[in-house]
């Protein structure tokens, strides 16, 4: 993808604790990276999470599957482009793209599927309307029939 195809980002500098003795960022960092990029999108598609998912809407998300792909290393003190959207969205689950960058150097690929589930039984759930009208509205996406 291009970089302008994502609307959400979310600015991240590498810290020391997250590198190794070369001062490259060690490779499970870039899972909590995905993280924290995913967590933003909540709060720019204006969702409290978990409060409002969990205690308002009564469902949760779990990951079911997450890929990276890495291109380039990032090293301690860069500022990272974290990028992510929805590019699926299904009955009951979503798939998220990341895409990680150093200025215009393109890093990091990521993909993160999301079931969406009863957080009491995690038994699967559909995505509430109100959630899904959000996502839909944010990244401009058509409803899967």
């Amino acid at each position: 993808m291009a970089i302008e195809d994502f609307r959400h980002s979310t600015p991240l500098r590498v810290r020391w604790a997250e590198v190794d003795a070369q001062g490259i960022v060690f490779n499970g960092h870039y899972l909590m990276y995905v993280d924290v990029c995913t967590t933003e999108y909540w709060r720019s598609i204006g969702v409290r999470y978990p409060t409002e998912v969990v205690d308002v809407l009564g469902v949760d998300f779990y990951v079911v599957k997450s890929t990276l792909e890495y291109h380039a290393s990032a090293r301690f003190d860069d500022e990272l482009d974290l990028r992510c959207r929805v590019a699926r969205l299904g009955r009951s689950s979503m798939r998220f793209i990341i895409e990680m960058y150093r200025a215009q150097e393109h890093l990091v690929t990521g993909e993160v599927i999301y079931a969406c589930a009863d957080p009491a039984t995690q038994s699967a759930a559909p995505i509430p309307d109100a959630l899904r009208e959000r996502i839909l509205n944010f990244e401009v996406l058509k409803p899967e029939t």
